[in-house]
């Protein structure tokens, strides 16, 4: 996981996410010794599940691995009604040498959901929470999700300290549901439908030399490279309006017919493209036997965008070249004790307008995000601990109320302070905490209607605790519980409308022993034991339990 912003490290990221981090999934790898690990899993509205794992390496030295993970789970979940089945594949290859390493990655998943509990959106008022297991949706409603990964990567020693590496990956995702939206507002409630086929085609490919040489006193880690990324988007969809509904006394009613649509159901059209090209370089230097550690960095990217209605015709494109620098620097005055500060940015391709909005489907700039942050890190065998400052300046996307043009008015500041604690203070109790304080605010926002006001969703205080205790008079028993924090958030650019903070308790068990020489572990857990209701998020459109 990679926290703050990261378009150094990783790039543009053609959805317009990572904006604040960014999540680098890897597939398990086969060790050097076997592995088959397998999992039952139930609940108590009785959704079932299991997951194999199995690696293994061949070859007189190994050479050759093989990882494979099967997983399945299909179920009624805890809203009621709801029903969720899923399957995934992942299947890594890799072949290692004295100096050439190859692997290949494969993972297909594919989820299905039927009368899913929806987002709540809304206009001029937030609605009280229903119950906690209610299902406020309709039961015509189907989610079908399916993803299919393959990357190849190729690594190659040509020197003693340096490495040349080659990868590519294609992705595909299809979409295809109906979906029912209930909207909330001080007038009453209404319903609506909306059917998407959506498509996703997406190929990227990455090279690069990577070493490190001396020059008299002082190391230097070098990195070079270059990459692409080809994103083209293709979508249809069909509308129809509901009229009054009921977030609390929810009745079934029949499939509507559609009254709007756009685009070929059976052949949905391309409606973007997204082309980012780049190249990057660093070094990081190491003064006093690597005491001290400056890096200093760039990548150039050239982000391409193109937008076309459902018809085919364009309906907005940009094009630039933009250089997100990184500067970072590591004190060690100890083994354990590390200060740093940095100075990153993130780069993502901009939002596109939704719905509702004068300008919808545009496709607006892509975003900039600069980081500043400084901090601490203490790290032991038994405890670790980290504590820091930093700022995050980036431009605010939200639809004016006035001219109802979807656009970056403005722009958001985020201040705030994180420490974070984990480890095993005592023999047999660990514990893991961490908190956030932040302080935004918007900025230069048009005629500074909401200058000084909050960003919308962004929550004033985060805690989360957990801790896991050995029992010590039955060996083998632990036992668990969780705490999650989040302040109140903020619903809309003018703050008046917000959703208040909110604390879920989990717990849980777990039990080791021997089964027929087999280790075995047995676990139960309870999330959220208090059976609270309340919106977990929010965003200017829509509120999420």
């Amino acid at each position: 996981m990679f926290k703050g912003a990261n378009a150094f490290l990783n790039g543009a990221s053609p959805t317009g996410s990572a904006i604040g981090g960014g999540i680098n999934v890897q597939l398990k790898r086969a060790e050097d010794t076997p592995t088959t690990n397998v999992t039952l899993e139930t609940s108590g509205s009785g959704e079932f599940g299991a997951h194999v794992d199995v690696g293994r390496r061949f070859g007189s030295e190994g050479q050759f691995g093989i990882r494979v993970n099967q997983a399945n789970h299909d179920g009624e979940t805890s809203i009621d009604g709801e029903h969720r089945r899923d399957n995934t594949t992942a299947i890594a290859l890799d072949w290692r040498g004295d100096k050439l390493r190859l692997s290949g990655d494969f993972l297909y998943q594919r989820e299905h959901v039927s009368d899913g509990r929806p987002v709540v959106y809304f206009t001029d008022a937030i609605p009280a929470v229903p119950p906690a297991t209610y299902n406020y949706g309709q039961n015509w409603s189907y989610t079908n999700l399916e993803d299919t990964v393959g990357i190849l990567k190729a690594e190659y020693d040509f020197l003693p300290g340096w490495t040349a590496y080659a990868t590519g990956g294609v992705r595909r995702t299809v979409e295809n549901g109906e979906y029912y939206n209930p909207t909330y507002s001080s007038a009453g409630v209404t319903g609506a439908r909306l059917g998407v086929p959506y498509n996703q085609n997406s190929t990227s490919a990455q090279v690069g030399v990577r070493g490190r040489f001396d020059t008299g006193p002082v190391s230097h880690r070098v990195a070079v490279g270059g990459a692409i990324t080809s994103e083209d988007t293709n979508s249809a969809w069909t509308y129809a309006f509901m009229g009054p509904v009921s977030l609390y006394n929810t009745a079934q009613t029949p499939y509507p017919p559609t009254t709007m649509s756009g685009g070929n159901l059976a052949d949905p059209g391309m409606t973007a493209t997204t082309v980012i090209r780049s190249v990057s370089a660093s070094d990081t230097l190491g003064f006093l036997h690597d005491r001290v550690l400056f890096t200093v960095g760039a990548r150039r990217q050239q982000i391409s965008t193109a937008n076309y209605d459902n018809t085919g015709i364009g309906s907005g494109n940009y094009s630039d070249g933009i250089t997100t620098p990184l500067f970072g620097l590591v004190l060690r005055p100890t083994q354990s004790i590390s200060i740093f500060a940095n100075r990153s940015e993130a780069l993502a391709a901009g939002s596109i307008a939704p719905a509702g909005t004068v300008n919808y489907g545009q496709q607006l700039a892509p975003v900039r995000t600069r980081q500043w942050e400084v901090g601490v890190k203490y790290d032991t065998e038994r405890l670790g601990a980290s504590f820091a400052a930093f700022q995050i300046e980036q431009p605010s996307a939200f639809t004016d109320p006035v001219t109802h043009i979807y656009g970056l008015n403005g722009n958001e500041r985020h201040r705030g302070l994180e420490a974070e604690v984990h480890g095993e203070p005592l023999k047999g109790l660990r514990l893991l905490a961490g908190a956030s304080l932040m302080n935004a605010t918007l900025e230069n926002t048009q005629g500074g209607l909401y200058d000084g006001n909050r960003p919308v969703g962004v929550p004033t205080f985060l805690f989360n605790l957990s801790a896991d205790y050995d029992i010590p008079t039955v060996p083998g028993l632990a036992v668990n519980a969780r705490w999650i924090h989040t302040g109140a958030q903020e619903a809309n650019a003018a703050n008046t409308l917000s959703i208040p903070s909110w604390n879920r308790f989990d717990l849980g068990a777990r039990y080791e022993t021997s089964i027929y020489g087999k280790r075995t572990t047995f676990r139960a857990t309870v999330e959220n034991v208090t059976n609270k209701a309340y919106w977990s998020a929010v965003s200017a459109y829509g509120a999420t339990t």
